[in-house]
């Protein structure tokens, strides 16, 4: 009777299991305890503005399905909610839980921030995933930036940008004496030392700038953004390789205490959302880049050049004395750059006999 009484307890155990996997299979969301998030989130960018400004709203949109609705975060594109170089101290001070833009916007606050967006002649976007998830870059942001109270995650990547657009031919280093460019961070620096002279402008006003001669040539991102923007209307000479910019890391910044917040499951899936807006970016770029640069050369007439490469070899060389000057005076952003720098000279001789050597022979006659 004891035999029999365990078997019929075993099958009833059984049987509840199966119908709580039933349960489970046809209840397609967990809402755990049923409690909602509303947050906010601010970014640098024109609500909707294509690639960059979608970063945040595919986070959003991520974040709703993962979760099944227990976190509902409202986008405010730049200027909506808070100025957009005011994101930073808005979720900072807690204002607002969310924000997303470029750390190179902050180099004002801590100098560090710009090694996690780009540096001339530095990584790539590939090379910046590998730093920043297994090269110990994402735990150098993390230090950097626990002073203000602020959890960073890469959130997008434009790939390897344009070096700009130019209304003179680059030759040698003597045609960029005197050239007005929109360029701006430690690329404007490198670009005034050079002979130029720099000039900071949003984006919003690249295009009337170059229209009306206040500067002669300037940068924005690639043929995805460049293209909508309407540069080839109001500049005759479009240059590559983006040797300031090749691979503008753009991030999501969560608030602290917000985030602490959070049940650990939320937490994980808040991470593993930016982590899939990272690449998403990465690889719309890379396709709609693809498909403006056919169309701005086959329909629009653009005069694609390539910078000489004396011209790279001078602006390489002031960019090492550029960034060594930056960071002379700034301990963290020695030990960052001192990271920075050690993955970059061992994943460059790894990609020179994988990426590199594969793309030449790929190329061969």
């Amino acid at each position: 009777m004891k035999k029999s009484f365990l078997s019929i307890m075993a099958l009833i155990f059984l049987a509840s299991c199966s119908e709580v996997e039933q349960q489970v299979s046809d209840n397609s969301c967990f809402t755990g305890d049923g409690k909602t998030y509303k947050w906010n989130m601010v970014t640098t960018w024109p609500k909707n503005f294509p690639g960059l400004g979608m970063a945040a709203e595919n986070f959003s949109q991520s974040l709703d399905e993962m979760t099944c609705g227990r976190v509902k975060v409202k986008v405010y594109g730049a200027g909506e909610l808070v100025p957009p170089l005011g994101v930073f101290d808005a979720v900072s001070q807690g204002n607002v839980q969310l924000g997303h833009g470029a750390s190179y916007y902050w180099t004002g606050k801590l100098k560090s921030a710009q090694f996690f967006t780009a540096v001339p002649f530095g990584l790539t976007a590939q090379e910046m995933n590998g730093w920043l998830h297994y090269g110990g870059g994402l735990e150098l942001w993390q230090e950097a930036y626990a002073p203000f109270n602020l959890i960073p995650l890469a959130g997008g990547n434009t790939g390897v940008q344009m070096a700009g657009w130019f209304n003179k031919e680059i030759n040698s280093v003597e045609d960029l004496k005197g050239i007005k460019m929109r360029i701006p961070g430690l690329a404007g620096e490198v670009f005034t030392r050079a002979g130029g002279e720099t000039v900071t402008l949003p984006g919003n006003e690249i295009f009337l700038a170059l229209q009306q001669g206040v500067v002669d040539a300037a940068e924005w991102v690639g043929p995805y953004n460049d293209l909508t923007f309407g540069f080839h209307q109001v500049a005759e000479y479009y240059y590559y390789p983006g040797w300031h910019e090749p691979g503008s890391t753009l991030e999501i910044i969560i608030n602290k205490d917000a985030f602490d917040s959070l049940p650990a499951d939320l937490q994980a899936i808040m991470k593993y959302a930016a982590k899939s807006a990272n690449q998403e970016m990465l690889d719309e770029y890379t396709a709609r880049n693809n498909q403006a640069l056919n169309e701005l050369i086959n329909k629009h007439d653009v005069k694609l050049r390539k910078l000489p490469d004396d011209v790279l070899r001078k602006l390489r060389e002031i960019s090492d004395e550029v960034i060594q000057d930056f960071i002379a005076d700034d301990e963290m952003a020695q030990k960052v750059h001192a990271s920075y720098s050690d993955f970059k000279d061992q994943v460059i001789n790894y990609h020179r006999i994988s990426e590199k050597a594969y793309i030449d022979t790929r190329e061969l006659d």
